[in-house]
């Protein structure tokens, strides 16, 4: 009895290790540089141009508003005790002013990096499903969860190539 469940066991053990082999042979697999994909994206640089474009300006404004501040404590320094009790709420209200321009504005930027970035990583994993799909890929993982990666397995430049693929002319 113990023979036959041993044999049993064996052989379903054979039957289950053939079919998975033969289910992994099936299976395409592939991986993609997530942050290489990113970086070379067309719409990528196009967005920290832009970004960088908004923070400029957005720097610019405040510096003005500490300058206005700067000068307004200056004149402060030299009037009377009481002129400058009399002051001093206006220069609260200007502290208070620049303390929420500044919160408004980098609360502003970081939804519109987080808004942008979603849109860029919609691109890409519509690519990456767009390439697997059309090549027969069961598996696409990110490299960086990968311990190791045989270099045959990367499909990074293919979806380079995807997402760049309605780059307009001109750009680099």
């Amino acid at each position: 009895m113990r023979t036959r469940t041993l044999l049993a066991c064996m052989v379903l053990a054979a039957a289950w290790l053939a079919c998975a082999d033969t289910c992994m042979a099936q299976n395409k697999l592939a991986y993609v540089d997530l942050t290489k994909i990113f970086s070379e994206y067309y719409k990528t640089k196009d967005y920290d141009k832009v970004l960088g474009d908004k923070q400029t300006a957005y720097e610019g404004e405040r510096d003005k508003m500490v300058a206005e501040i700067k000068q307004f404590q200056d004149k402060m320094n030299l009037l009377s005790d009481k002129e400058k009790d009399a002051k001093k709420s206006d220069l609260e209200n200007k502290i208070k002013n620049l303390q929420e321009f500044d919160r408004s504005k980098q609360g502003d930027l970081r939804k519109e990096q987080d808004e942008k970035m979603k849109e860029l990583l919609k691109d890409i994993n519509d690519a990456i499903k767009q390439y697997s799909t059309k090549e027969g890929y069961s598996f696409v993982f990110n490299d960086r969860v990968l311990v190791y990666q045989d270099k045959a397995f990367d499909i990074t430049d293919k979806v380079v190539e995807i997402v760049n693929k309605n780059k307009p002319a001109g750009k680099k």
